[in-house]
């Protein structure tokens, strides 16, 4: 009969083990951030985009997701030249015409010097082997870097998707997806 009990005892004790195991092993998963980078992508200037490109295609290797979110200025350096979508009003089109059409377009944040600075920063990477920021962006796309574009922005500058380059998964998105990203990033960054 003591035996009998002791068993019982033990079981119980063992039972109450796993589940405080389990318990514990819940609180690790929730509270752990997962091995993400997010980042916002809020200037439109080259070598701010350069950067940007460079830390998320270099983080591509480290993390297991990488998330670029991209905001006000920078959002026209992801505009396709080739597109040009019809049926938008005054403002819209002026915005078309006062912001770059594509990375192509883009200027250096300081010593952009009328474009000569921009273009001797461009024959500079070229004479060393640096990618371009196109090359960057189609790196990006290979290394599965994912691309959100603020909704906000786009509505206020007045574009639409349909004028973004073709990028996998490139989506639109509010902040309220990006903070959600964020808070469950190990890291999170802003150019």
């Amino acid at each position: 009969m003591t035996e009998m009990i002791e068993t019982t005892g033990v079981r119980d004790l063992q039972r109450q083990l796993c589940d405080l195991q389990a318990q514990v092993d819940d609180i690790r998963t929730s509270s752990l951030p997962e091995d993400k980078l997010s980042m916002v992508v809020f200037s439109g200037d080259l070598d701010r985009l350069l950067a940007a490109f460079i830390i998320a295609t270099g983080a591509a290797a480290m993390f297991e997701e990488v998330v670029m979110f991209f905001t006000f200025w920078a959002t026209p350096a992801l505009r396709d030249p080739a597109k040009r979508p019809r049926g938008k009003d005054i403002i819209s089109r002026m915005f078309g015409w006062m912001l770059p059409t594509g990375s192509r377009q883009l200027k250096l944040g300081r010593m952009h010097m009328g474009g000569l600075g921009t273009g001797m920063m461009k024959g500079l990477m070229r004479k060393k082997n640096v990618f371009s920021l196109e090359q960057l962006i189609g790196q990006a796309a290979e290394s599965g870097v994912k691309i959100y574009v603020c909704e906000m922005s786009m509505g206020l500058m007045g574009f639409s998707k349909d004028e973004m380059i073709d990028y996998p998964g490139l989506a639109l998105a509010g902040v309220g997806k990006f903070l959600g990203e964020a808070a469950s990033s190990k890291t999170t960054l802003f150019v």
